[in-house]
C-alpha cells in the first residue's frame, strides 16, 4: 500500500552529458523553472521524512515496486522534458552522481512509462516509474537517481548548448530476509575554526548499521557557568555514511561567542533514527591575533574582541602612570 508523500524537491543538479564536445552553461535560474517530485512513498515508511523525498525500500530478490514522479514547469516557456534513470555512488561521503546518463545495475532495473513530456507554461505530468529486481540480484544495497532533463542546442546568436536537470535519489537495499538495520554512533565532540569568520562544531559519526545515513540535525552550546545558551545551529547536510564507514559533520557557530570552553550537544538524525551526543569543548575566539614568521611564539592565538580591548586600556594605563611617576622624580611635574 502507497501513501500520498507531500515531499519537495530531492535533489538539483545542474549538469552536462559526458563526451560532450561544446561548452554547456549552468544557469540555477533557469534551472528553477523544472521540478521533480515524488509522490508515492509506502505505509510503513510514513514517518521516514527521507522516504518522503527519496525512493527507499528494501526488496527481496524478484520483487517489482511502483512509484508515481510529476515533472513541473514552472518556467514561462514550453519545455521539452526527458525522463530517465542514471548511476549513482556514495564516494567521499557523499552521494555522487555523473554528468552525463551513465546508467548503472539499478538503473538498468528501473523502467518510465514516458521517456519525455512537453509541458506548457506552468502545466504538470504524473509519470509512473517501476522498479523491477531480477531473481538473481545479489545481496546489497544499490544508488540511482530519477532525472528530469531539459536540453536546449546550441544557436546561431550563442554557441553554448546548455542542459538543466533535477533529480530524485534512490536507495534500494536487495536481500532475503528482513531489512538491515539502520543505526550508528557519535564517537567525539570537536571545535575549531572554519573556513570563514565563524567557528565550528565538529562529530565524528560512524554508521554502526546496514544501510547508508544522510546526516541531518543541529548544535546547542551552553557556556561553562551555565548563564549563556546558544542556538540551536543547523548541521551542514549532504554527508551520506556508507555502513560500517566513519564520516566528520559539522555545524557553523554562527553567532559570536566567547573564547572558552562550552558544553555542547549535537543532536543528529538520519530517517526516523535519532542519537546525541554531548562533551565540553574549546570555542576558539572570532578575533585571531596571528603570529609573525620567526616570532618568538605565540603569546596569544585567539582573543575575543572585548579581552583585546581591555588588554590595550589596561596596559596604556600603566605606561602613563609609569611616565608621570618619572616626571614627578625629576620635577617635571608638579606634586
Amino acid at each position: 500500500m502507497l501513501l500520498t508523500s507531500v515531499a519537495v524537491l530531492a535533489v538539483g543538479v545542474p549538469a552536462a552529458p559526458a563526451g560532450a564536445q561544446r561548452e554547456l552553461r549552468q544557469d540555477p535560474a533557469e534551472a528553477r523553472g523544472l521540478g521533480l517530485q515524488l509522490l508515492d512513498i509506502p505505509v510503513s515508511r510514513g514517518d521516514d521524512p527521507r522516504a518522503r523525498a527519496y525512493i527507499i525500500d528494501h526488496l527481496k530478490p524478484g520483487m517489482t515496486i511502483h512509484r508515481r514522479v510529476e515533472v513541473r514547469n514552472s518556467s514561462p516557456e514550453r519545455q521539452h522534458v526527458e525522463l530517465y534513470a542514471g548511476a549513482a555512488s556514495v564516494e567521499r561521503n557523499s552521494f555522487t552522481v555523473p554528468d552525463g546518463q551513465e546508467g548503472n545495475e539499478l538503473s538498468g532495473w528501473v523502467s518510465l512509462e514516458s521517456s519525455s513530456v512537453d509541458l506548457s507554461p506552468g502545466a504538470r505530468a504524473v509519470v509512473p516509474v517501476t522498479v523491477a529486481v531480477p531473481k538473481t540480484a545479489s545481496k546489497g544495497e544499490r544508488y540511482g537517481a530519477v532525472w528530469a532533463q531539459i536540453t536546449r542546442a546550441p544557436t546561431q546568436q550563442d554557441n553554448v548548448g546548455q542542459i538543466h536537470r533535477v533529480g530524485i535519489r534512490m536507495y534500494l537495499d536487495i536481500g532475503a530476509g528482513g531489512e538491515p538495520p539502520t543505526d550508528f554512533r557519535i564517537e567525539g565532540l570537536a571545535a575549531a575554526r572554519g573556513d570563514g569568520e565563524w567557528p565550528v562544531v565538529t562529530a565524528q559519526v560512524h554508521n554502526t548499521g546496514g544501510r547508508a545515513l544522510d546526516m541531518g540535525g543541529s548544535l546547542s552550546l551552553v557556556s561553562r557557568s551555565g548563564t549563556v545558551k546558544a542556538g540551536p545551529f543547523a548541521v551542514k547536510t549532504g554527508v551520506t555514511i556508507l555502513p560500517g564507514q566513519r564520516a566528520q559533520v559539522s555545524a557553523l557557530v554562527d553567532q559570536p561567542l566567547s573564547a572558552g570552553q562550552w558544553n555542547a550537544r549535537m543532536t543528529l538524525f538520519s530517517g526516523t533514527v535519532e542519537r546525541t551526543g554531548e562533551g565540553s569543548v574549546m570555542l576558539p575566539g572570532v578575533v585571531t591575533a596571528e603570529v609573525e614568521p620567526g616570532g618568538r611564539g605565540a603569546l596569544v592565538r585567539s582573543l575575543s574582541v572585548g579581552a583585546a580591548i581591555a588588554l590595550l586600556l589596561v596596559v596604556a594605563a600603566i605606561v602613563w602612570y609609569l611616565v608621570r611617576r618619572e616626571r614627578r622624580r625629576s620635577g617635571t611635574v608638579p606634586g
